[in-house]
């Protein structure tokens, strides 16, 4: 007997979705931040056992879009509404702000399962954690609810089996040797703009996108080619700082990141070219895989 099925995690913007994937796979495919909208596409990790295959979908935070590149972000999240086997919903216990009604109408409608997942209980106490338990129990009746630690891997143990028992019996949806869907130039992009989020701040990281022109493999080394693409020549002068030192930083930080995923010697070259106002434009969001 062989199961499988799409489990997809949805939550607000920094709930613990992508820390999550990343210690279900036991392996970094999303990049995580405090920041706020680090994750813009729908990444599948595909967990694989002998009688088991989970394609995990991480999706960005459900959010109210101000502008084009939001909209399409939303995009991704509506389509995950529609495909899953088992939800995957993760609140995170310290946000104060008022829940989602958006997902909390969707799931109560989806006739699929849903795992609620209360994240952070590292930072509540035992009757802030029962009271979260019953507002949730009233809010979405049919979930089951789990207190969880992402980062610290707390209960996180349990969620692989109560999964495996609620997903149907299926033959694998891909070759049990592919662990995502997504192309060697993807994570490049997603690792330089992962330090690019931690490393600069206000608006910059937000109106950066990197796109990969190069990846080659010669003699056991890769060199890659990526641009980081900015919306004002202002903001290009603060990607590259003075003397080239921001970018050189940058650079730095992600070939290290990079040679531990690929396990090999990396080449990385950075460039920086502006794209006036890419984030509302329609043709520039379609050409940076934003359908």
């Amino acid at each position: 007997m062989h199961k499988s099925g799409f489990v997809n995690i949805v939550g607000k913007p920094n709930a613990g979705k992508s820390t999550l994937l990343n210690q279900l796979m036991g392996e970094k495919l999303a990049i995580v931040t405090q920041k706020a909208q680090t994750t813009r596409h729908r990444i599948f990790g595909i967990y694989n056992e002998e009688d088991l295959q989970i394609v995990f979908s991480d999706t960005p935070g459900v959010l109210d879009p101000k502008y084009g590149l939001q909209e399409k972000m939303m995009d991704f999240v509506k389509d995950s509404l529609q495909d899953a086997d088992v939800f995957l919903f993760i609140v995170d216990v310290t946000d104060k702000a008022e829940p989602s009604e958006f997902l909390i109408e969707k799931l109560n409608k989806i006739p699929v399962p849903v795992l609620l997942l209360l994240n952070k209980v590292d930072q509540t106490n035992q009757e802030g954690l029962e009271k979260l338990v019953e507002d949730w129990h009233n809010r979405i009746p049919k979930a089951e609810i789990l207190p969880i630690s992402a980062l610290n891997a707390f209960n996180t143990d349990v969620i692989l089996p109560k999964l495996k028992s609620m997903l149907p019996e299926n033959p694998p949806y891909y070759d049990k040797d592919q662990y995502t869907d997504k192309p060697e130039r993807f994570f490049v992009n997603e690792a330089i703009r992962e330090k690019i989020l931690l490393n600069y701040d206000k608006e910059i990281p937000y109106s950066v996108e990197v796109v990969t022109e190069q990846f080659k493999e010669k003699e056991g080394i890769i060199f890659i080619d990526s641009i980081i693409y900015v919306e004002r020549d202002t903001q290009k002068g603060i990607i590259i700082g003075h003397k080239g030192e921001a970018i050189k930083k940058v650079g730095t930080e992600a070939r290290v990141d990079l040679e531990k995923f690929f396990a090999k010697k990396i080449h990385l070259n950075l460039f920086v070219k502006v794209k006036k106002d890419w984030r509302k434009n329609d043709r520039d969001l379609k050409n940076f895989g934003y359908r």
